[in-house]
């Protein structure tokens, strides 16, 4: 069914979309909305684009891209973001890792 990551959701400062995976519905509400302003807003912070997958262990992980030649996108400013983003929100990480876990 799945390769070797799942997306949980991602956000684009591109196409100003965010998305995420329907697989994922039954995440409370609460939890899908923190999801989302924290992608949304590391996007219009940052630039480029940021996703937030699980690999084949279950495992949260975030990566961020850019554009080829996008010279707004903050490459130095990127993974300092990332790093506080997973600071900040290590409980809501450890709980969406037992979520998976339990429900994939």
């Amino acid at each position: 069914m799945y390769q070797d990551r799942i997306v949980l959701c991602a956000a684009s400062a591109y196409n100003k979309k965010y998305y995420l995976n329907p697989d994922f519905d039954g995440l409370p509400d609460q939890v899908k909305k923190e999801l989302q302003i924290m992608c949304v807003l590391f996007t219009e912070d940052i630039g480029g684009v940021i996703e937030l997958y699980f690999d084949e262990e279950g495992s949260l992980h975030l990566m961020t891209d850019s554009e080829e030649g996008d010279l707004t996108y903050d490459n130095i400013g990127a993974p300092l973001k990332i790093k506080q983003i997973q600071k900040d929100q290590r409980q809501l990480f450890r709980e969406l890792e037992e979520y998976f876990r339990e429900f994939f």
